[in-house]
C-alpha cells in the first residue's frame, strides 16, 4: 500500500498488488507521476516499494527532485527529518560500497584466470556458434528491457495517453520537461523504446501509427491539455514553469508564461474536445 500525504489536499491511497520485487509497478508510476513539492509518499516497509537497495535510492531521488518527501512507517527513514536523511546517506554508502567490492572482485577474478591462461569470453561466441549468439543476443535484449522498465514511469503514461494524437516531437518535449537533463530522452532513444515495448506487448501497437495533422492555432491547447491530463491537480503556476522548461513560447511568441494565458488555453482545449473538466 502507498500512501501519498498532502498539507493541502486530503490525502490519497493506492493499493499496488504486484510485490515490491516486481519489475511492473504501474501503480507505483502513477504515483511518480502526480507526486508535487510538499507531498510525502509513505509506505508500510521499503520492501513493498522498491526491488533492491539502488531502486529504492532511485526513487528518494525522484521524490527530492520534485521537492517531495518519503516515509517508511516500519523503518526508521523519513526523508522530511535529519535523522532520516542520515540513514538515507548511509545507505547509500553501503550501496556504492557493495557497488566497489563488486567491482574488485571482477578484476581480481579475470586477473587469477589470465595467470592461469584461460582466455576470457564465452568459447561459443568465439566459435561463432548460432545457439550462443542467439543467447547472448536475447540477453542483451533483457538487460535492455530491464534498464527501460527502471524509468518506465517517466515516458510508458505519456505515451499510452498520446499517441497517436501527438506528435513525436511535442510529445517528447512534455516528458523531457519535468526531468533533470541527464535523464531527458531523444526522438531516437523514445522510439526504440517504444517499439520494444510494442513488441511484447506493454503497449499497443497503435502508439506507433503516424499523427494526423493538427491546425497550427490547437498545437498549444493540446499540449496543456496533455499536461493537465497528465495531473489533473496541476495549478496554473506549476504549468507555466513547465512550459517554461520546455522552451515552448506563448501565443503572442514571449518566454515567459502567465497563468492567465494557460487558463485560457484550457478552456480552448476544452472547446476542442481536448480535455474533460473534473468533477467532483
Amino acid at each position: 500500500m502507498l500512501q501519498l500525504k498532502s498539507g493541502t489536499k486530503r490525502d490519497k491511497i493506492f493499493e499496488e498488488h504486484a510485490s515490491g520485487g516486481n519489475r511492473a509497478r504501474p501503480v507505483l508510476a502513477r504515483v511518480l507521476e502526480r507526486v508535487q513539492s510538499g507531498d510525502t509518499l509513505v509506505v508500510v516497509r521499503i520492501d513493498r516499494l522498491a526491488r533492491s537497495l539502488s531502486h529504492l535510492l532511485e526513487v528518494i531521488e525522484r521524490l527530492e527532485a520534485k521537492g517531495a518527501f518519503f516515509r517508511s512507517l516500519q523503518d526508521p527513514i523519513d526523508t522530511a527529518s535529519p535523522q532520516g536523511k542520515f540513514t538515507l546517506q548511509v545507505l547509500g554508502a553501503a550501496a556504492e560500497f557493495e557497488r566497489a567490492l563488486i567491482r574488485e572482485r571482477t578484476k581480481a577474478g579475470l586477473a587469477s584466470a589470465r595467470t592461469k591462461g584461460r582466455v576470457g569470453g564465452n568459447p561459443g561466441l568465439r566459435a561463432r556458434d548460432p545457439a550462443a549468439l542467439r543467447k547472448v543476443r536475447l540477453a542483451r535484449q533483457d538487460g535492455y528491457m530491464e534498464r527501460l522498465n527502471e524509468t518506465a514511469q517517466d515516458w510508458v503514461p505519456h505515451v499510452r495517453r498520446l499517441r497517436p494524437d501527438m506528435a513525436w516531437e511535442d510529445m517528447l518535449r512534455i516528458i523531457n520537461g519535468p526531468l533533470p537533463h541527464d535523464r531527458r530522452w531523444t526522438q531516437s532513444r523514445l522510439l526504440r523504446a517504444v517499439k520494444a515495448y510494442v513488441r511484447d506487448g506493454f503497449l499497443p501497437a497503435e502508439v506507433l501509427g503516424r499523427a494526423g495533422r493538427r491546425e497550427t492555432d490547437d498545437r498549444l491547447p493540446a499540449i496543456v491539455a496533455a499536461i493537465k491530463g497528465a495531473d489533473p491537480d496541476i495549478t496554473l503556476v506549476a504549468i507555466c514553469d513547465r512550459l517554461e522548461s520546455m522552451r515552448e513560447r506563448t501565443p503572442r511568441g514571449r518566454t515567459s508564461w502567465q497563468p492567465s494565458s494557460v487558463k485560457m488555453l484550457l478552456e480552448r482545449a476544452e472547446r476542442l474536445g481536448l480535455l474533460v473538466r473534473q468533477t467532483d
